[in-house]
């Protein structure tokens, strides 16, 4: 007979856990609180624009072809991902640009036109990112680290990797140039971490990139999402949507969930949940602390938090292909390290700022009206831990964003405005149910890694389930496709089913090349 999981919550992590789960033969129901499926990949449609509201940017897109293969279909045939070139269009305090992608020879030109003496810095770099990756992305991403022992079985790798260096400072070993340290080094911010303090480790996502690529979804990262429920409910799972949980339900007694209980009172059963919400909102809202051992309030609370986002998405009447922008552009400020110290650790709102420029009509018109250009503005901001009133703070921050934008990038742009709509730091904490109002959960530093980070089985209860951003391994959407995988494993070890056939899963390696 089969069994019923319950998953909370449709971002990435929840949608993967979900359609695995799904193709294995369980009874899987999905629980989403807004109107559409997503998370922070909702999709705001305004004036006939289609703006992504988070993800924006495919990596490691075999994962997907994964996921769709085990459910007996191939991707390509329900969403399409193209490869975007440049990567990224890095641009320094002075407006000059810095492009890489997937070739060698180009990404060295492009060091070489700016800093001669870094080209053989960069090859040894690359290099070196290598086993890095091996380790920390092919043999770990998808390991639970369910106890200490896991933890101290790989730490001679973590120490030989220099995981006591952080990305910059990995980086900075290698390239002597500061811009292009910065351009070898943002990537942490991806993910909600600081690049001077996120562990080495993570400089494996420049090595992802070079040899997968960065893709776009065409229609936009909502295709993906509709890609999935389309393949979700094709496998016979359940979608609720507008459907607030109030709480998982809990028998003391056995220390197993139960089930949930929706807002409105109504109760629905199951073997096991998954959560895809907010870790900490997780423990602190829909678990009574009486219920808690481990991830007591005070446990929670003492975690450090990603930062946050203010991100405007903005559609303009005119095109703007005569400028020097692509599609994904990092506008890094005169300020790095004191910009996310401020950030991070000071906890306060800087006037200056480095900005995220999403221009996706370069790639794919069809997501506004014809003749217009589609845009998103991503600034890092504080968590709400810095005490900023962004019901007072918003208007004028954006304004700032918008005024530098016209006057360095965008001529005439407010002029030509005819739909925008903003996220702040509230949105992610009241829509978005992210405690602190972080927009990456818990911030990936060494000390909260691996065995570290809160576990993707919970310490308090053995049939609770977490996946997503606040999970092991972390945010990104590898990450939280990896997340999906461990549930998926420890489900299957927890809770057997007799017509399982398929071995557990690891993440699936293609040959260099492919």
């Amino acid at each position: 007979m089969s069994k019923k999981i319950i998953v909370i919550g449709s971002g990435f992590g929840g949608l993967g856990a979900a359609v695995r789960l799904a193709a294995r033969g369980y009874q899987v129901e999905l629980f989403e609180k807004r109107d559409k499926l997503g998370g922070r990949a909702y999709v705001y449609e305004q004036n006939g624009f289609k703006f992504d509201g988070g993800p924006t940017i495919v990596t490691a897109p075999f994962m997907f072809d994964d996921i769709w293969e085990m459910a007996g279909a191939k991707r390509e045939d329900y969403v399409e991902f193209v490869e975007c070139n440049p990567y990224y269009r890095i641009f320094d305090k002075d407006g000059n640009r810095f492009d890489y992608n997937g070739n060698e020879a180009f990404i060295l030109e492009e060091i070489r036109r700016r800093s001669p003496e870094d080209v053989e810095g960069y090859k040894a770099f690359i290099a070196s990112t290598k086993p890095i990756f091996e380790k920390g992305f092919v043999e770990l991403a998808d390991k639970p680290f369910l106890s200490v022992w896991d933890m101290l079985k790989v730490a001679p790798d973590l120490i030989k990797m220099q995981s006591y260096l952080s990305v910059y400072q990995y980086a900075s070993k290698f390239v002597k140039d500061e811009f292009l340290r910065r351009c070898f080094s943002f990537h942490p911010l991806l993910i909600g971490g600081n690049p001077f303090d996120s562990p080495s480790i993570y400089a494996m996502i420049h090595y992802l990139e070079r040899r997968w690529g960065v893709h776009y979804v065409m229609g936009g990262t909502g295709a993906l999402v509709q890609a999935f429920e389309r393949l979700f409910t094709e496998l016979g799972g359940k979608v609720y949507r507008n459907a607030e949980i109030g709480q998982i339900l809990i028998d003391d007694r056995t220390r197993r969930v139960t089930g949930i209980q929706m807002m409105d009172g109504t109760t629905h059963t199951a073997d096991a949940v998954v959560s895809n919400a907010d870790v900490a909102f997780t423990y602190r809202n829909l678990i009574p602390e009486q219920y808690r051992r481990k991830y007591t309030n005070r446990k929670v609370e003492s975690l450090k938090y990603s930062m946050s986002l203010f991100v405007i998405y903005f559609g303009t009447k005119r095109r703007y292909l005569d400028t020097q922008l692509a599609h994904h552009n990092i506008i890094l400020g005169e300020r790095y390290k004191g910009l996310l110290t401020d950030i991070f650790k000071k906890k306060v709102v800087s006037e200056d700022f480095s900005l995220y420029l999403h221009m996706p009509t370069i790639t794919d018109p069809t997501i506004a009206p014809e003749g217009h250009e589609s845009f998103y503005v991503l600034s890092p901001v504080p968590h709400l831990g810095s005490g900023t009133d962004w019901r007072v703070k918003a208007k004028p921050y954006r304004d700032s964003i918008m005024n530098f934008l016209e006057e360095n990038y965008l001529p005439d742009l407010q002029e030509n405005i005819v739909a925008e709509h903003y996220i702040d730091p509230l949105h992610f904490q009241n829509t978005l149910n992210s405690y602190m109002g972080s927009a990456f959960s818990v911030q990936p530093i060494l000390m909260q890694s691996a065995w570290f980070r809160p576990h993707n089985r919970s310490e308090d209860f053995d049939n609770l389930y977490f996946v997503g951003a606040g999970t092991h391994p972390g945010a990104g959407l590898p990450g939280v496709l990896s997340s999906s995988i461990i549930a998926e494993n420890l489900i299957l070890s927890d809770l057997p089913i007799p017509q399982m056939t398929r071995k557990p899963q690891s993440i699936p390696m293609p040959a260099a090349g492919d």
